[in-house]
């Protein structure tokens, strides 16, 4: 098998919430593996330095600026890519976030504010940008589910509950949108070390009781999951639709 199946020399990636995190760092290797990028975060300082750090690399990157729960905003800012000559090939739906608490003690605001965030974010950007796919008769969407779009535990129920929906849009969009060119699959991180995670692995009975649970016995990396994503980038992946790759160290797969 060549590995030209696996390069994305031509093809441009947008990658939501890559300022930091996992989202830059999925959206460096779709870069070093050809892809034009078009990085995303509110912040636009920190965007900003998230695009010089890339181009440093050698990198073929560019920022755009735009909150995912505002309509309007993403609207405009695909808009402006488009008039600019930026036909968005593969879309990453990255960004996130988590208010951690026990169900019966959520507020309207904690729950509303991670829905809002990790599945209609990513509903709002897809139906956006699929418009220009539809075009062209092909395209990648990535949706980055989680570990917690099959199970859940303590404190987590909001987020449990947009990763799960997250999955199932997976699906739905993967059903409508085969038919056109387009493929639709989720990736699922396990337990990766990130500044959102930082605290439970710092916790030493977490930290244990991760490294326990996890066949592989360590927590992910946020390069761990590189590979898959390029898998799913790529034409490699042109008939797998509505599937989500779990990158886990295993733990889905034990008791």
């Amino acid at each position: 098998m060549s590995t030209d199946l696996f390069d994305l020399t031509g093809r441009t990636a947008l990658v939501t919430g890559s300022s930091r995190g996992l989202g830059r760092v999925v959206a460096a290797g779709l870069g070093r593996t050809g892809a034009a990028l078009v990085l995303n975060g509110r912040n636009e300082q920190t965007l900003a330095e998230a695009v010089a750090g890339l181009r440093d690399e050698g990198l073929d990157v560019r920022g755009a600026a735009f909150d995912i729960a505002d309509t309007a905003a993403v609207d405009q800012a695909v808009t402006a890519l488009e008039r600019d000559g930026v036909a968005i090939d593969v879309l990453v739906n990255n960004a996130g976030i988590h208010r951690r608490g026990p169900l019966e003690q959520l507020t309207d605001e904690q729950w509303d504010a991670v829905i809002e965030t990790n599945l209609t974010g990513a509903f709002r950007v897809a139906r956006r940008v699929v418009r220009g796919m539809f075009e062209r008769g092909r395209g990648k969407i990535i949706n980055i589910c989680s570990l917690m779009s099959e199970v859940a535990r303590p404190t987590t129920g909001n987020y449990a509950a947009s990763k799960g929906g997250l999955k199932m849009l997976t699906r739905a969009m993967a059903v409508e949108w085969a038919g056109r060119g387009i493929q639709v699959n989720g990736l699922g991180p396990g337990y990766i070390l990130t500044e959102m995670t930082r605290p439970l692995a710092e916790d030493p009975e977490f930290d244990a009781w991760i490294r326990g649970r996890t066949p592989a016995g360590r927590w992910g990396r946020p390069e761990d999951l590189v590979g898959a994503a390029v898998f799913l980038a790529s034409r490699a992946s042109d008939f797998v639709n509505g599937q989500v790759v779990y990158v886990d160290g295993g733990i889905l797969a034990a008791l």
